[in-house]
């Protein structure tokens, strides 16, 4: 009995750190996009192309590493990430695919979305998970709360 209700609050606990924050509504994005994904992370660089697209009622993520290898497939209908494909989870591309949707957002639609999130210039967070900073509208740094870093470009201005 102690045992299930340990595994219990586990899977519990598992959940709750799992959660990932989406906007109260899907916000307005010129899609289909291409980007170029920049992870720095404890001095090591990787590269990853990202196609976001409209499919359905829903937006359709697809990560691939810079051979066309699926990374991560993710998609988000009706305010829930579900898995497309057969890729395994991968709770670090769908935190940044979360982060991305809050960056992408426009600004007129940030306070319905995100309540909490504050915008200063050309700055924008989220809590202490998520900082942007932008260059221009589809180039800009994020940080979370990980240690993680990402560069954005779009794909076609990306430098080999």
């Amino acid at each position: 009995m102690i045992r299930a209700l340990l595994i219990g609050c586990l899977l519990l606990l598992g959940a709750c750190a799992s959660h990932v924050p989406l906007p109260e509504r899907t916000p307005t994005l010129a899609l289909p996009l291409q980007l170029h994904i920049e992870r720095t992370l404890a001095g090591q660089r990787q590269d990853w192309l990202l196609v976001i697209q409209r499919e359905g009622a829903g937006i359709r993520w697809s990560m691939m590493d810079p051979l066309g290898i699926p990374v991560a497939r993710q998609r988000l209908v009706d305010g829930q990430w579900q898995a497309d494909g057969l890729l395994p989870p991968n709770a670090e591309a769908r935190e940044l695919f979360a982060a991305l949707l809050f960056a992408l957002t426009p600004e007129a639609e940030l306070p319905g979305n995100y309540p909490v999130a504050r915008q200063q210039a050309a700055q924008r967070t989220f809590e202490t998970r998520w900082q942007v900073r932008y260059q221009q509208p589809l180039v800009f740094d994020m940080n979370l709360a990980q240690g993680l870093h990402y560069r954005i470009t779009p794909l076609s201005e990306s430098a080999p």
